[in-house]
């Protein structure tokens, strides 16, 4: 188990604002001060751009840029040469879906996914529908958002050439069956693309052993910086497929007759000056994750997230959405009160939660809701966090949350 209070001291955000209760880690995570020094380094001691230099920092920087793929490949399993880095997992989905787009789907083919699904892994896939006349369809969830096998089952044939679903979705926080879905959709000739926005940081994942074809996820999610994100792919698929951005750094050659030739991947899917500082912060974040395990991270989590769920329960005034799932974050509303009001309350209190529809609009057929709170948690987060936010939430009513506006 791992010792919270002293990885608390790691994050100068706890440190600085300690009346906070940060419970939007859904949104994005606190960043540890090793990731603050690793930025502060590139800038302060060898900032530089990546590739072509042949002078001391130039060197330094390509060293640890490629470092920081290497390290995402011990984190998740895989080749250093199957991880690209792009700027966040909503262009990294969209690298997937029009990269399979081009030469890969064509009309009447099918593409499974579910309503849970983000806007980042449905916008991509109409506009294909739109433009290809490829076919969308839902795998039916249960109410807790959990794919529901038997259904998923009757809709594998041989015209489905992809299943794409988040592996936790991002406001019912359901812990999808993934491997099971990935045998399952292989032996029909589909490729599995997974959106791990919300499980990389915080469960271990092995791409090898979970067999998806396509994996992708967020630095910033995982207490990394900003602008940066991971596509994983298998080499093979990764080698056959068109990049969506073409530019500097991914050709290695090209002719003034239109003769493009593109480096191997992953550097084809960098094009131009990558965010070399997010990169390297990215590696630490990564390493720091590691330093204290994946599974440590995954049980504290999973205990915190039980006890929280508990004592939601005891409150008369909460509609809780998701009490018996496992993962992710923890979804409800405050009974006779609006989402944003209900969060505002809670924010006046030094709680941070989001409210709204958190970007999965289409959500609403499953929960029958299109606005909720999210309280998303970490493992910097406590139990004594956790009582605060009790002791304010079963106090919320109309009255109370519009009076902290008058």
């Amino acid at each position: 188990m791992i010792d919270v209070e002293k990885i608390r001291q790691d994050f100068p955000m706890i440190v600085n604002h300690p009346k906070l209760i940060y419970f939007d880690n859904g949104a994005t995570t606190y960043k540890p001060k090793a990731v603050i020094d690793a930025i502060c380094n590139f800038y302060c001691n060898f900032t530089s751009n990546v590739e072509r230099g042949d002078y001391e920092t130039a060197i330094q920087a390509d060293r640890a840029y490629d470092n920081t793929r290497k390290i995402i490949a011990r984190l998740i399993n895989c080749e250093p040469c199957e991880v690209a880095f792009t700027a966040n997992i909503t262009a990294t989905l969209n690298q997937i879906a029009y990269g399979l787009g081009k030469g890969w789907l064509k009309k009447g083919d099918i593409v499974l996914t579910t309503l849970n699904e983000h806007a980042s892994n449905l916008l991509p896939w109409f506009r294909l529908e739109k433009e290809l006349g490829i076919e969308i369809q839902y795998i039916p969830v249960d109410n807790h958002g959990v794919v529901i096998m038997d259904e998923y089952k009757k809709l594998l044939n041989s015209q489905v050439k992809v299943v794409t679903l988040a592996h936790v979705t991002n406001v019912m926080g359901a812990l999808q069956p993934i491997q099971q879905m990935t045998t399952l959709a292989h032996e029909v000739g589909a490729l599995m693309v997974v959106d791990g926005a919300q499980s990389v940081p915080h469960h271990p994942i092995d791409v090898k052993a979970l067999d998806v074809d396509f994996l992708g996820f967020s630095s910033h999610k995982m207490c990394g910086p900003d602008g940066v994100g991971v596509l994983y792919g298998k080499f093979e698929l990764l080698d056959r497929m068109e990049p969506l951005l073409l530019g500097g750094g991914m050709n290695a050659r090209f002719t003034s007759d239109a003769d493009v030739i593109l480096k191997n991947a992953p550097i084809k899917f960098e094009a131009g000056t990558p965010n070399i500082e997010g990169v390297i912060g990215l590696g630490a974040a990564a390493e720091y994750l590691m330093s204290i395990g994946m599974e440590n991270i995954s049980a504290y989590e999973k205990e915190l997230r039980a006890y929280f769920a508990e004592k939601l329960k005891e409150l008369d005034n909460i509609e809780f959405y998701n009490p018996n799932n496992t993962s992710g974050p923890i979804t409800f509303n405050a009974k006779g009160v609006f989402a944003q009001d209900a969060a505002g309350y809670l924010g006046a209190s030094h709680i941070a939660v989001r409210s709204g529809n958190h970007c999965a609009k289409v959500l609403h057929e499953v929960i029958g809701t299109d606005q909720t709170i999210r309280a998303s948690l970490y493992f910097y987060n406590t139990k004594e966090e956790v009582d605060r936010f009790i002791e304010v939430a079963k106090n919320i009513s109309l009255e109370n949350a519009v009076g902290i506006f008058f």
